[in-house]
């Protein structure tokens, strides 16, 4: 497996994404203006995407917000997930930034538990998903 940033969005992210959150989820709105700003994650097997992210900092430049984490279906339990958030932490981390945050569907909660993220505030609605904030503090070093 290879993974690769991009500065835009990549057509292997799409292709995930779409997959995953618009055909398999039923989500409508998944792509929006941040994904013109965000550092792109892909992860490939032999050329093809078979899992994304994406990661962007708003306000604090030591803070950065982990999105649109995707993994695809026959891909799923192989650990990608879990390898990505490394990778996502280890860019983050030589870029300055000291905490990662997301907004987890509730069902995945547990996945990001797994991977050193805890739960904060109230469960939201995103399009009728119930979704929670969660942040992990990077050590540095």
């Amino acid at each position: 497996m290879i993974t690769e940033i991009f500065n835009e969005i990549p057509e292997g992210a799409v292709f995930v994404r779409e997959a995953v959150f618009k055909d398999e989820q039923g989500f409508v709105n998944e792509f929006d203006d941040i994904d013109r700003v965000a550092a792109h994650f892909l992860m490939s097997d032999n050329g093809k995407p078979v899992a994304t992210c994406r990661v962007f900092t708003e306000e604090k430049e030591d803070e950065y917000i982990l999105g649109r984490l995707a993994v695809m279906k026959e891909y799923r339990g192989d650990h990608l997930g879990s390898k990505i958030l490394a990778e996502v932490d280890e860019y983050v981390r030589a870029n300055g930034g000291k905490l990662i945050r997301l907004h987890s569907q509730c069902a995945a909660k547990k996945f990001y538990e797994s991977n050193g993220y805890e739960a904060y505030g109230e469960i939201e609605d995103d399009e009728g998903c119930p979704h929670i904030w969660m942040k992990k503090e990077l050590r540095q070093g």
